[in-house]
């Protein structure tokens, strides 16, 4: 690359709000700063934090972020400077824009520049409006300055004829999913449940219980099992992992209407024993890819506001409740 890190900088742009900021990407994390350039341009849905306070994050369409190292961590992201721009293994790109509550560490990659850090904040609060309460998604794109945007999602490959068709049509399934909302996932959160899970017809316990699943599905379980067979866990501790983690979760999202991602497991189960560590990490990642897009999906559907009337107390007013 002739570029040095100190020179690319990136557009973070989100359309339907008119607005677009500039990021410059810095040293302090090299091999994640080259994987999102090299990405680049991409489209994502755009997500809020729900938990931590004025945080945007998306998922983004990058595999290695799943086991890249981070050579440098912030000790408290609360702590870093408002327009930081993140990677995390959960494969998302994330921006402070504000307050955080949430102590952790976090990989830095870059910085918004000072002057667009009004636009940010618009930007975070029109978002928090679309995944609390509206329901329009917000979508963000992801582009060099000065080239043309864009969006692919990158297909891994596989030996295995069995692997190499199931990642064929996990990618498939993906690219229809990635910027349009699932259809199994609306049905759903529309009450056509075709299994009849919830019980008494109730619909929100389910969607509670497909977003506890999913989320660490995508998160904790592939990414672990990708980062073991990174760190050249023995295949046949990673192949018993597998049928350990992976099966119980997704039948149970499967009764629940997400029938695409259990046929998609029990696949990857019926040939996950005679996988080597080339063609695992290629069915798992894009596996991770898919069910992560779901979680995403599922966080911007939930019914937040139906909590509304459930609000925080400051230590003083719980004292004077009490």
């Amino acid at each position: 690359m002739t570029e040095t890190l100190a020179e690319r900088h990136i557009e973070i742009s989100w359309p339907e709000l008119g607005v677009t900021v500039t990021a410059e990407l810095d040293d302090r994390n090299p091999a994640l700063a080259d994987a999102l350039w090299e990405s680049l341009p991409y489209q994502s849905l755009q997500g809020h934090a729900l938990v931590a306070g004025e945080h945007l994050y998306h998922a983004a369409p990058i595999p290695s972020l799943l086991h890249l190292p981070a050579a440098y961590k912030i000790a408290d992201r609360r702590e870093a400077p408002d327009g930081t721009v993140f990677c995390s293994a959960l494969q998302h790109l994330g921006i402070k824009y504000g307050t955080l509550s949430e102590p952790m560490p976090a990989a830095p990659v870059g910085r918004i520049r000072a002057a667009d850090l009004g636009g940010l904040r618009e930007a975070g609060r029109a978002v928090w409006d679309s995944v609390y309460s509206t329901k329009k998604p917000a979508l963000v794109e992801v582009r060099r300055v000065g080239e043309e945007g864009g969006h692919r999602i990158p297909r891994l490959t596989a030996a295995d004829p069995d692997a190499s068709r199931l990642i064929q049509d996990v990618h498939a399934e993906t690219e229809k999913i990635w910027l349009a909302g699932p259809p199994e996932l609306i049905d759903l959160h529309e009450g056509r449940i075709a299994s009849g899970a919830g019980s008494f017809e109730t619909v929100l316990p389910t969607l509670l219980f497909v977003n506890g699943e999913t989320r660490p599905l995508g998160y904790a379980t592939y990414g672990g099992l990708i980062r073991g067979a990174v760190a050249d866990m023995p295949m046949d501790a990673l192949h018993q992992m597998t049928r350990l983690l992976i099966g119980v979760p997704a039948e149970f999202l499967g009764y629940c209407g997400l029938e695409k991602l259990w046929a998609f497991t029990q696949r990857f189960l019926s040939c996950v024993d005679r996988l080597d560590r080339a063609d695992f990490l290629a069915v798992a990642g894009q596996l991770a890819l898919y069910i992560n897009c779901l979680g995403g999906w599922n966080l911007h559907l939930y019914p937040w506001d139906s909590g509304d009337h459930l609000r925080r107390q400051r230590p003083v007013e719980a004292g004077r409740q009490a």
